[in-house]
C-alpha cells in the first residue's frame, strides 16, 4: 500500500528533522537490529499483562485497559527492535508494523494491528483497544466491563505468544 509507505517516510523524516534540531525525536528511526532490547520489550509486555489483574483486583479496572494497551504496544516495539527500528510515536509504530508485515519481514495477525488503530467505522464493527483506553483514561467511568477485560487479556496473551515466536525465528 502506498499510504503505508508514505506514512513510514513521513515518520522517518520527522525523526531525522527533530534529531537535527533538538537531539530528541517523536518519530521513527532506523538502527541496528537489537534482539536483547526486543526481549526486554516482551518482558514489559508481560509485566503490563499482569497489571491488568492487579488493577482490576484493586478496584481500578479503568487502568487495566491502559495496561492492556501498553502490553500490546510493547509487543510492537519488540518486533520493531528486532527489525532495526525505534519508534516514539504510536502512529509511526503502527505504520512500521504494517510495513514490516506487508514486506513479510514479520508475521502478525491483523487483529493485533487493528486493536491499536484509531476507530474507522468502515473497517471496525467494535471498539478498538486504543478507543477503550481513551474512553477510560479521559472519561469519567471508573470501571471497565468484565467482558472487555477478558477479551483484552486474551488478546494480550496471544500477542505476547506470537511476538515471542517471531523473535525466536532467525
Amino acid at each position: 500500500m502506498p499510504q503505508i509507505g508514505n506514512k513510514l517516510t513521513w515518520c522517518l523524516n520527522k525523526a531525522k528533522k527533530e534529531l537535527a534540531e533538538t537531539n530528541k525525536h517523536r518519530g521513527l528511526v532506523q538502527l541496528a537490529p537489537n534482539t536483547e532490547l526486543a526481549y526486554q520489550h516482551v518482558t514489559k509486555a508481560e509485566h503490563n499483562l499482569k497489571a491488568i489483574d492487579y488493577f482490576t483486583k484493586g478496584g481500578f479496572s479503568d487502568w487495566s485497559i491502559s495496561a492492556g494497551f501498553y502490553s500490546l504496544y510493547h509487543c510492537f516495539l519488540a518486533l520493531l527492535a528486532k527489525n532495526g527500528y525505534e519508534s516514539r510515536n504510536q502512529e509511526c509504530t503502527i505504520a512500521a508494523i504494517e510495513h514490516l508485515t506487508e514486506q513479510k519481514k514479520i508475521m502478525l495477525d491483523q487483529k493485533f494491528i487493528d486493536a491499536l488503530k484509531q476507530y474507522n467505522e468502515a473497517k471496525h464493527a467494535e471498539t478498538t483497544v486504543i478507543e477503550l483506553r481513551e474512553q477510560l483514561q479521559y472519561g469519567i467511568s471508573l470501571q471497565a466491563q468484565t467482558q472487555q477485560l477478558q477479551k483484552l487479556k486474551q488478546l494480550c496473551k496471544e500477542a505476547i505468544y506470537d511476538t515471542k515466536e517471531s523473535l525466536a525465528k532467525k
